[in-house]
């Protein structure tokens, strides 16, 4: 869901970073997400769209797998090896939270491009830059 594939649909609303947790409940059609289905222009990385591939794939939902695959594909940030250094001290600094490493790359590749981090992973909540909904 590129922005040349989507034309007008991004305007308006802005970017924000999905991780596995906000894409896989597009993937789903969670009624929560709905609004961000749309309108927003999608970041993510390819380390979330791994993990959104394996448990869409997990789910025996293969054709799903490849569509988001495909078309999340152009959306994906480049990580940066500060990107790894920084996701790793965050992870350190927050370990009794549980975080995985790839919530923690996400967080920190969202911070350096000045977009929001959506998601709906408890550990997230109340956390600065992110846009958390349950």
């Amino acid at each position: 869901m590129n922005q040349e594939e989507a034309g007008d649909s991004f305007k308006g609303k802005g970017k924000l970073f999905y991780d596995t947790y906000a894409l896989y409940e597009i993937a789903k059609g969670s009624e929560v997400y709905k609004e961000y289905a749309q309108g927003y222009e999608i970041i993510t990385t390819k380390m979330n769209l791994y993990e959104l591939y394996y448990t869409l794939l997990k789910e025996s939902n293969k054709e799903l797998a490849e569509r988001f695959f495909n078309e999340l594909n152009g959306d994906c940030a480049d990580i940066k090896d500060e990107d790894i250094k920084l996701a790793a001290k965050f992870r350190f600094k927050e370990i009794k939270k549980g975080l995985s490493y790839i919530d923690c790359l996400g967080y920190v590749v969202a911070k350096s491009l000045g977009v929001k981090f959506l998601t709906g992973d408890k550990e997230f909540k109340g956390m600065e830059n992110v846009e958390f909904v349950k």
